[in-house]
């Protein structure tokens, strides 16, 4: 049994699943080296998180991943666990929390580029899905990107699905930083 060491605190499962697949593409193995990520659920529970597994309880070193517009929320609550240096300038980053820049799926529609992130669909077998979204009035006129955001987000459970297939098709060393900057961390 692996000793538990630092742990990661991470939004919801298509974050610790990018995270996870990240590390295993790069020769790590997270949980043998007593690294855990956990999703919490949703960003506002970051202070019984943060509770639960740093300097007010377990005492274990603590890093994470967060959407830029929750800043506030992560900051608040990462100072109301006991780390008060989220609130000083460096925030979150200087405790080794990294801020995506819309979210997840943005990061990684980004490092691919759209016609990349189209063929994983395409080879994962939901093109159609894809064109009939588009094709919606409601999204009609939108960028390219956006489409594909609202089609990760669109059915439960596709957010993971489509976490580990776009880190798989990234080159390991060119992910995004907010994932390369929590895995440097640990």
């Amino acid at each position: 049994m692996t000793t538990l060491r630092s742990v990661v605190l991470v939004e919801g499962a298509s974050d610790r699943v990018a995270l996870l697949t990240l590390a295993e593409r790069r020769g790590r193995d997270l949980a043998s080296e007593g690294i855990e990520v956990v999703p919490m659920g949703g960003i506002t529970n970051t202070r019984a998180f943060a509770s639960h597994y740093g300097p007010l309880g377990l005492g274990l070193p603590l890093a994470g991943l967060y959407d830029a517009g929750d800043e506030a929320r992560v900051r608040h609550g990462l100072a109301a666990a006991g780390l008060a240096a989220a609130l000083e300038r460096r925030g979150p980053s200087g405790l080794g929390f990294h801020r995506c820049s819309a979210d997840l799926e943005d990061e990684l529609i980004r490092a691919l580029g759209v016609e990349r992130v189209e063929a994983v669909i395409e080879t994962a077998g939901e093109s159609r899905s894809l064109r009939l979204l588009a094709g919606m009035p409601a999204q009609r006129g939108w960028p390219r990107g956006a489409v594909l955001r609202r089609f990760l987000g669109a059915r439960s459970g596709r957010k993971a699905r489509y976490a580990a297939l776009l880190v798989e098709a990234l080159d390991p060393d060119l992910a995004p930083e907010p994932l390369s900057a929590v895995l440097a961390r640990v």
